[in-house]
């Protein structure tokens, strides 16, 4: 098997992973169904969620279509997969602005570490959208071996 086939198997089943597990994390209690979130915040993580797993199908579609642009498809699904994560950088990062926060009581808690004797706290969410990136990246570059 070709590197651009491992490459867009590998690229394919990212996207399916993306677009599922955006729901199964986000339509559950801890986001969609979590008591103490208003209503429009709620109905802003379902239309995410439900943006996310549609792209993921196009993805998906547009990854196995076999025929003319197979090369410009791989790269525009490898940059459609990224976009809901470079969103999510830009959530973070403009968070001060909006108040926003990176978990809720009641949600998912970040994760306690202990390192050089000092506590630190790690967003999930943040590793998850950090390996997302680069596993896409690596799969940028198997493909063009």
């Amino acid at each position: 098997m070709r590197y651009q086939e491992v490459g867009r198997l590998f690229l394919a089943v990212f996207c399916v992973l993306q677009g599922a597990g955006t729901l199964a994390l986000d339509l559950n209690r801890t986001h969609a169904g979590h008591p103490r979130w208003l209503g429009h915040a709620r109905f802003h993580v379902v239309w995410q969620a439900s943006t996310t797993a549609l792209l993921a199908i196009l993805e998906v579609f547009l990854i196995a279509w076999r025929g003319p642009l197979e090369q410009e498809r791989f790269y525009l699904v490898a940059l459609l997969a990224s976009l809901p994560m470079f969103g999510f950088f830009a959530a973070m990062l403009t968070r001060k602005i909006y108040g926003g926060t990176l978990s809720d009581p009641g949600g998912i808690p970040p994760l306690n570490l202990v390192m050089f004797g000092r506590s630190r706290r790690i967003d999930l969410n943040l590793v998850a959208e950090i390996l997302g990136v680069a596993s896409v990246a690596v799969l940028v570059i198997l493909y063009r071996h």
